[in-house]
C-alpha cells in the first residue's frame, strides 16, 4: 500500500519548499520518498524528481506552438496529461514497491489523482498551503479560507491546510487577533470591525458578510501551522497527515477497538512507526541545515 500527499496550494505559498523539505525529513525517518511534478508550469525546481510531467510535456512548448497563454496552456497540459495517464502509470509502478511517500506537486489534476488513485490503490491526502502572512489583512484572509473551502469540496480527499512560512508572519505587522482565531477559523463576524476600516473592503460589507456565513455554515475549515526549518512544526504536521491516510494503521495486525484507541490518540502520542527514530532526529541537526539552505 502506497500513501502520499497531493500538495497544493496558490503561486508563491511555498509548495516546492515543502516538498524539498518534507521530503528530506521522512527520509531522515527511514521512509522511502519519491517527489512527482505535475506542475507543468514549475519548470526551475532545485531538486530531483522521481517524475516530472516535463519530460512528458512542457508548458512552454504548448504555449509557442498553440499561441496560448499560461493558464490556456496550463489547461492544455493537464487535458493531454489524462489522455496519457498510462505514460504516469508506467512511471509510477516501480515507485510503489513496498511502503512509499509520494508527493505531488500539482496544478489542477483532480481527474488524473482519482484515476491514480483507483487504479493503483493510493492512500492519499492533499496538503493545501496558504501564505500565513494572508492573515495580516482580513480581507485577504476570508480569501484564503474561501480558497481553502472550495479546495476541500472540489478534491474529495482527506485534507489539511496549513499557514506555511508562519515563522515569517511577524514581518507583515500585528494581527488583529490571537493566531488562534486564524488557526481555528473562530467566529467570523469578529472580522467585520476590520474589514469595514478598509476601504477597499467596506463597499462590499454585506457580500463579504455572506461569504462568511458560508464559511462558518460549512464548518470544514482550519488550519494548522509550519514553519519548514523547525522540526517540531514538521514533525507534527507529519503525524496529521499521517494520521488521515491512514498511514499509523498500516501493518497493524488487531482489532476494531485497536484501531479506534489509535485514531483517538493525541497529536504528541509517539506511534510506533517513528518512535525508533524519534530521538535520532530531534538532535540530528542535517535536516535544518539542508532546509536552511532552501530559504
Amino acid at each position: 500500500m502506497v500513501f502520499g500527499q497531493v500538495v497544493i496550494g496558490p503561486p508563491g505559498s511555498g509548495k516546492t519548499t515543502y516538498c524539498n523539505g518534507m521530503s528530506q525529513f521522512l527520509s531522515l525517518l527511514g521512509r522511502k520518498v519519491a517527489v512527482v511534478n505535475l506542475d507543468p508550469a514549475n519548470d526551475a525546481l532545485p531538486y530531483e524528481c522521481a517524475i516530472n510531467i516535463e519530460d512528458l510535456i512542457k508548458l512552454s512548448d504548448v504555449m509557442a506552438e498553440h499561441s496560448l497563454g499560461p493558464n490556456g496552456g496550463l489547461v492544455y497540459c493537464m487535458d493531454y496529461l489524462e489522455k496519457n495517464i498510462d505514460w504516469l502509470e508506467e512511471k509510477l509502478k516501480p515507485l510503489i514497491e513496498g511502503q512509499v511517500e509520494l508527493f505531488f506537486l500539482h496544478s489542477n489534476a483532480r481527474s488524473v489523482i482519482n484515476k491514480l488513485i483507483k487504479k493503483l490503490n493510493l492512500r492519499l491526502t492533499a496538503v493545501h498551503l496558504i501564505d500565513a502572512h494572508l492573515c495580516c489583512e482580513p480581507g485577504k484572509y476570508v480569501s484564503a479560507l474561501l480558497l481553502s473551502l472550495s479546495t476541500m469540496i472540489h478534491f474529495e480527499l482527506p485534507h489539511i491546510n496549513v499557514l506555511s512560512k508562519i515563522d515569517l508572519i511577524e514581518n507583515y505587522g500585528n494581527l488583529a487577533f490571537n493566531l488562534e482565531f486564524y488557526t481555528d477559523v473562530q467566529d467570523l463576524s469578529y472580522l467585520q470591525h476590520h474589514l469595514e476600516q478598509d476601504p477597499r473592503s467596506a463597499k462590499y460589507r454585506k457580500l463579504t458578510k455572506e461569504l462568511c456565513d458560508v464559511i462558518d455554515d460549512f464548518g470544514l475549515v482550519n488550519f494548522s501551522t509550519l514553519d519548514i526549518q523547525d522540526k517540531e512544526s514538521v514533525g507534527n504536521l507529519v503525524k496529521l497527515i499521517d494520521k488521515s491516510n491512514g498511514y499509523i494503521f498500516s501493518s497493524i495486525d488487531s482489532s476494531a477497538v485497536e484501531f479506534s484507541k489509535i485514531a483517538a490518540a493525541p497529536l504528541d502520542w509517539e506511534y510506533y512507526r517513528t518512535a525508533e527514530v524519534q530521538e535520532k532526529y530531534m538532535k540530528d541537526d542535517e535536516f535544518v541545515q539542508q532546509t536552511s539552505r532552501m530559504q
